[in-house]
């Protein structure tokens, strides 16, 4: 195709200090009725309403040299008056926001998701594009880290990490690939013959890319392995040349979001190692989030629910099957890590047990099921509150738990000869393998029973009825049990408690949540209040109240003086046992296989 029947993006690395993107958008056969441009509201894989057009501060445009003009119609989309010929089309981008969703624009780096900086041509989204990215003039040396192809045979095209053009086959695929400009540390590995970059922004004196890499390269083995054991092959070869995970590094953060052949992640500085010293605890859980956000690359990102095939970027797409998209997951990002090897048996269950205390610390799960969660990700999941732990589930981590479950339960009734693998590999040879050629599909809402009984020949739906659609507890411990793994659950501490969640506050200690049903509930207390004295002494942080409560015992009352607002209250609160909170698992059958503690043979 000529270059010049392509939609064409363009962008300058245009005001560090402001943050501000320019972007030229021109569309070489505008509608003749006049052109709708239109922003996505959301990103795939972040089920809230981002309203990302907020941060396009001008736009204007022009055909033929002559001004067009233009106006807004809806809170994304702005409608340019009929012309003829092409219809270039100038606006800026404000970037500030440092997350895996954004864009984010400094002296630094630059890092963009396209849902915030290009706007989409109404009834022309299936029509090729072109991205031209402009190299800064304040910074020397800075390189391009993006899964999108340079566009081949184009006299721009970007050689390697350059600047230059790229292409992408529609405007799905264009804003599928996030881009990252600067001067990272990076390393590339490669697993079954697919190319893997590993691209770190921020500051990590001494970061141990080479321990990263290697731990990573058996991640991503042991995932493509699972897809596709006979021909282990990488989902993406068919549209990029490889897969690029994209980490910012903080001080304190956490997050991913995965697209078709990449990630975005943000980890904590003090998670990764360092060369010469022992790898952090928090490393663990930074390879967890790598594995889970690359584990999307087929479960997501090419099986789909059907309420996303294709996405309505414009509004919600309500399904109740994210505990199956993010719950299974976020089984197997942890489980992964055991079967590469990077963690042992120990340290795996270690952290089964902690997805436990999480799940079963709140009393929400007896509200809202992991369905309803799922379809209410919108309006409640994503914009939780001081009483969500009350009120919600998380679709994570009891969807992971689901998954444990339906996983020892259809061993139990192969007699072992099955498991959740071959319902996960059903899944991509019906609905994922062939996603992006042809005619799509997706999973429908009530699909599961019987896809997990084509794919094992076991009878899962009254499970799925008990603990996915409804509101029980996992009975894990017997199921564990049956394999060799014993589940226990003691308190964490011996000193009685408030049964609340509190946070730091200059002026005392805030109390971030009041637990239903608990003493601090019972006795009147409430999310908010300001904790500043107990029994008449000075609360100034979580340890003074460790302290308090250390000397007393359960059933002893205790006077708390807390501000609410700025109005003084005293309440007298009987204290409560402390709450068998943490979740232990250990092998107890020595006989049973100690690589996967959920084998049944």
């Amino acid at each position: 195709m000529k270059n010049e029947q392509r939609i064409q993006y363009q962008v300058r690395l245009a005001d560090p200090a402001g943050h501000r993107y320019a972007v030229r958008l021109t569309i070489p056969h505008p509608d003749p009725a006049g052109q709708d441009l239109r922003l996505p509201a959301w990103i795939p894989g972040s089920y809230l309403i981002r309203d990302f057009a907020r941060q396009i501060e001008t736009l204007q445009a022009q055909c033929g040299g002559d001004p067009v003009a233009t106006r807004k119609t809806d809170s994304h989309t702005w409608r340019c008056a009929p012309c003829t010929g092409p219809l270039i089309v100038d606006y800026q981008v404000y970037a500030w926001d440092l997350s895996v969703r954004g864009a984010h624009f400094d002296e630094s780096h630059a890092f963009f998701n396209g849902c915030s900086l290009f706007l989409a041509v109404a009834g022309q989204e299936s029509q090729p594009c072109l991205l031209d990215l402009r190299p800064p003039a304040h910074a020397r040396g800075w390189q391009v880290h993006t899964s999108l192809p340079p566009a081949a045979g184009h006299p721009a095209a970007a050689p390697a990490h350059g600047f230059g053009c790229y292409q992408a086959r529609d405007y799905d695929e264009l804003i599928d690939h996030p881009v990252e400009i600067g001067t990272p540390q990076c390393i590339s590995f490669e697993a079954h013959g697919a190319r893997h970059d590993l691209v770190f922004t921020g500051r990590v004196p001494g970061l141990d890319l080479d321990r990263i890499a290697a731990d990573a390269q058996k991640i991503c083995a042991a995932q493509i392995e699972l897809f596709e054991p006979d021909n282990p092959r990488a989902p993406f070869l068919d549209g990029a040349a490889r897969y690029v995970f994209l980490v910012t590094v903080t001080g304190d953060g956490y997050g991913g979001l995965e697209h078709r052949a990449s990630t975005a992640l943000i980890t904590r500085r003090a998670d990764l190692p360092v060369r010469g010293r022992e790898a952090p605890e928090g490393y663990t859980t930074f390879l967890g989030l790598l594995s889970h956000e690359y584990f999307h690359t087929w479960n997501v990102k090419r099986i789909k629910p059907a309420a996303f095939v294709p996405y309505d970027l414009s509004r919600p797409n309500h399904t109740e099957l994210l505990w199956v998209f993010e719950g299974f997951t976020s089984y197997y990002d942890d489980l992964m890590l055991l079967r590469a090897g990077v963690i042992d048996e120990p340290a795996y269950l270690k952290r089964v047990g902690r997805t436990l205390d999480q799940v079963l610390r709140a009393g929400g799960r007896l509200k809202q099921s992991v369905a309803e969660s799922s379809f209410d990700a919108w309006t409640r999941y994503y914009k939780q509150d001081e009483n969500s732990p009350n009120a919600l589930v998380s679709y994570y981590t009891k969807g992971a738990l689901v998954a444990l479950g339906l996983d020892l339960e259809i061993r139990r009734q192969s007699g072992g000869a099955r498991s959740l693998d071959d319902v996960m590999r059903l899944l991509w040879r019906r609905y994922g393998r062939d996603f992006y050629r042809g005619s799509p599909r997706g999973v429908a809402e009530d699909a599961m029973p019987a896809l997990i009984r084509d794919a094992t020949g076991a009878d899962v739906a009254d499970f799925i009825s008990r603990y996915a659609l409804g509101r029980e507890d996992v009975p894990l411990k017997a199921a564990l049990a049956r394999v060799g793994i014993e589940l226990s659950a003691q308190p964490d501490h011996t000193r009685p408690t408030l049964d609340v969640r509190t946070q730091a506050d200059p002026a005392g200690l805030r109390l971030a949540t009041v637990y239903e049903h608990g003493p601090a509930h019972r006795a009147g207390l409430s999310a908010g209040d300001l904790l500043i004295a107990a029994d008449g002494l000075r609360i100034t942080d979580a340890t003074s109240l460790d302290r308090l409560l250390d000397a007393r015992r359960p059933g002893e009352r205790v006077t708390l003086h807390v501000f609410r607002r700025d109005e003084l209250r005293q309440y007298t609160v009987r204290l409560g046992k402390p709450a068998a909170l943490r979740h232990r698992l250990r092998r107890i059958d020595p006989g049973v296989p100690a690589r996967d503690p959920r084998e049944a043979e």
